[in-house]
Order: C-alpha cells, then structure tokens, then sequence
C-alpha cells in the first residue's frame, strides 16, 4: 500500500522485553491472532481510542514499512491495516516515542510520517 511508516502502538513492558530479545514477537493479541497488528498514521489515534482507553504506559513504535513483507487486509471499516506474519526484528524501527494521555483522557501521539 502507500504507507512507508507504519506504528505499533504497544505496552512499555512488552516493548522493553523485546528489546532484550532482539526482536518484538508480538503481544498477546498479536500472538493469538497470528499476526502483529499495526496501523497506519491515520489509523492509530482510532486504533488507540479502541484498544488502548485508559492506558498510560504505552509507547507508539514507529517502523519502516518497507523493510518487512506485510500483509494488507481488511479489518475495522473495511479499510486495509499492515499485519506482520512473524516477528519484527529490530532494525525495521526508526522510533519509540511515549503515548502519553491527555487530561481528557485520549492519547497525545507525537508527529507521525
């Protein structure tokens, strides 16, 4: 698809484990799904309005879409989200940036590609 970035947003204690493994293998959602669910920059404030309410140790991995072989499948409103169908190693990541939340409750994401 278009995207050359694509973002995972994820709990800071599952991140921090896969940067002592080397490679990020998935949350627990990811695993029982088969694949790592990403989104794209228009994609992800939704994705964590959905899934992440309330959470405040979240960081938004911003990664190169273009160092893995993605899936492109329909999900949430028919539109197209990037799977991954293996682990993300490492070196695909350009950023890890805190996914603060505001006062009103929803996450403050940085500037994304």
């Amino acid at each position: 698809m278009g995207a050359r970035i694509i973002y995972k947003i994820v709990h800071e204690e599952e991140w921090r484990a896969a940067e002592a493994l080397g490679r990020f293998e998935g949350s627990a959602v990811d695993v029982k799904d088969g694949f790592i669910h990403f989104s794209t920059a228009d994609q992800a404030p939704e994705t964590a309005a959905k899934h992440f309410t309330g959470a405040a140790d979240l960081l938004l991995v911003a990664v190169d879409a273009s160092a893995l072989d993605l899936k492109w499948e329909v999900s949430r409103g028919g539109a197209l989200f990037p799977h991954l169908y293996g682990d993300l190693p490492l070196t695909a990541v350009r950023s890890v940036d805190p996914l603060p939340l505001c006062a009103s409750g929803e996450h403050r994401f940085p500037a994304m590609d």
